[in-house]
């Protein structure tokens, strides 16, 4: 995975305002939710959006994907803190680009089979493979709590998130991506799944440990 932090602007109050309606009136953000906002309604009113994607395109650039998120999709999304999981059985075929927008709410981006733990703060971008178990959790935490965000927490992060092809040569060469295909297994399965040691991988969502899917 690639990290760092960029200069991007705070989004506009009224914004802000409309984004914690939307997540506290119609998602109902439990501890763990990960859930899209609408994008469209949202640029209406961000003057700075175009910026912020900029400026994401600038730093993918300057590590050689040249214009990788050009022809990518890109969605809103709201967390409230979020549970382990690996998102690679239903975007395999893909990495995440995630911009955070939120200031510091005191969570960490964490990936536990790589070590990588990342403080989330306004500008905050990571480029990383969804096969990697990953989650949002509290500073002072070794796992996922759901203790680690009571209601009168302020601990919602709002992100970009972007859908980079990991087949694209550059994009596998920076996050070491080594393909091993293995068609006789392919060919018996009808969904996309994430295998590791043989058997379909699973994560438990407190730990980040691998575990066999369905244990």
């Amino acid at each position: 995975m690639l990290s760092g932090t960029l200069n991007v602007p705070a989004p506009p109050a009224r914004l802000t305002a409309d984004w914690e309606r939307e997540t506290s009136l119609r998602l109902g953000l439990e501890p763990g939710d990960v859930e899209p906002l609408p994008l469209a309604r949202a640029r209406v009113r961000w003057t700075d959006y175009r910026h912020c994607v900029q400026a994401v395109s600038d730093w993918t650039r300057a590590r050689g994907l040249h214009e990788v998120l050009a022809p990518c999709d890109v969605a809103l999304m709201a967390c409230r803190g979020a549970k382990y999981h690996l998102d690679g059985a239903h975007y395999g075929g893909a990495a995440f680009c995630n911009l955070f927008l939120s200031e510091d709410r005191g969570l960490d981006l964490h990936f536990p089979a790589t070590g990588h733990r990342i403080p989330l703060t306004r500008g905050t971008v990571v480029l990383f493979d969804t096969a990697q178990p990953h989650a949002v959790i509290d500073r002072g935490s070794d796992g996922f709590d759901t203790a680690d965000f009571p209601a009168d927490r302020d601990c919602t992060q709002i992100f970009l998130t972007w859908e980079v092809p990991i087949e694209n040569a550059p994009v596998a060469h920076a996050l070491g991506i080594a393909f091993d295909i293995d068609p006789a297994t392919a060919l018996l399965l009808e969904e996309e799944q994430v295998w590791r040691n043989g058997a379909r991988a699973g994560v438990c969502p407190d730990s980040g440990r691998w575990c066999q899917a369905g244990s």
